[in-house]
């Protein structure tokens, strides 16, 4: 409840007219019905007779905005928690995959080492990645609305299917090629191409929105 409501709510309790109320405050009649009606506030020096008069305490006058902003600030500490944690396992995550690309370029110089062991490690690694930052999103709880979570599930849909072509198409360039050292540069494709993805989404629902 705004301050004018509460006012006006305040002075119907009481049963007592505007006029009563500005002779009681040494204000106008009209000072009275802006106060009420949000066209201005009461100025310092007349809260604490409005609250003599109304019988409250000045925290039950602006008790609701106070609390509004005490949500607020609790919302945006949730916020800031949220994204520290997630740039967190974001990091982690890209770190592993670069521990992947890393490891696949060095095994593949080792003749004695068995590519099956190769691999196996290669797609361990990428794994344990891929389940932190599943884990993190699943798990985080998110203030975001339902149709916020829609748009997210659409492009981490997109992102998925995008995700799983190109590490087909890279383990089978790999293979037939052996060029390790050289097929890892898809990733960097990758990232461009989801960049440029997430640019055009943006765009279409700024657009729809609009």
């Amino acid at each position: 409840m705004d301050l004018g409501n509460r006012l006006y709510e305040l002075r119907k309790a009481k049963k007592i007219s505007q006029e009563e109320a500005a002779e009681k405050l040494n204000v106008t009649r009209q000072t009275i019905s802006k106060w009420e009606t949000n066209q201005s506030q009461p100025d310092f020096d007349k809260i604490i007779p409005i609250c003599e008069l109304y019988g409250i305490t000045t925290e039950e006058l602006f008790g609701n905005k106070i609390e509004n902003n005490k949500e607020v600030k609790k919302e945006e500490t949730i916020d800031i928690g949220y994204e520290k944690k997630t740039a967190l396992v974001v990091s982690v995550s890209v770190f592993l995959y670069f521990i992947a690309v890393i490891w696949i370029i060095l095994a593949s110089s080792f003749s004695w080492l068995n590519e099956v062991v190769m691999i196996s490690i290669f797609l361990f690694i990428c794994a344990i990645a891929t389940v932190i930052l599943v884990y993190h999103f699943l798990s985080v709880p998110k203030k975001d609305d339902m149709e916020e979570k829609k748009k997210q599930r659409e492009i981490e849909k997109y992102d998925g299917v995008i995700a799983i072509f190109f590490t087909c198409i890279y383990l089978f360039l790999s293979f037939l090629t052996r060029a390790w050292h050289i097929t890892w540069l898809l990733w960097i494709v990758y990232a461009l191409i989801i960049e440029i993805l997430h640019l055009i989404l943006g765009a279409k629902e700024d657009r729809n929105e609009k």
